[in-house]
C-alpha cells in the first residue's frame, strides 16, 4: 500500500497490553518495535500486529490513531 499512511495496533506478548500508532512504512516500523528501537515500546516487546488500517494522508492517521485510543475506539 504504497503511498498510504498506516494506523496500526500491536500487542506486547510481554504483558498483553496494545500500543496504537500510524507509520508510512509498516514493515519496517513493525520490525523497529520488535527489535527494541521504539523508545516507548522497547520494554514491551515482542509484539504482535493485531490490527492495521490504510489512511489516506497523515492527518487521517493521526485522527484515526486518536480515535482508537479513546474508550469507543479500544480493541
Amino acid at each position: 500500500m504504497e503511498g498510504f499512511y498506516m494506523t496500526y495496533v500491536l500487542k506486547s506478548l510481554k504483558d498483553g497490553e496494545h500500543y496504537t500508532g500510524y507509520t508510512k512504512d509498516l514493515p519496517s516500523r513493525f520490525q523497529a518495535h520488535n527489535e527494541g528501537k521504539v523508545f516507548s515500546t522497547k520494554h514491551r516487546r515482542p509484539f504482535e500486529l493485531i490490527y492495521y488500517e490504510a489512511c489516506l494522508d497523515k492527518d487521517d492517521a493521526i485522527k484515526r490513531e486518536k480515535y482508537l485510543k479513546t474508550h469507543y475506539g479500544r480493541m
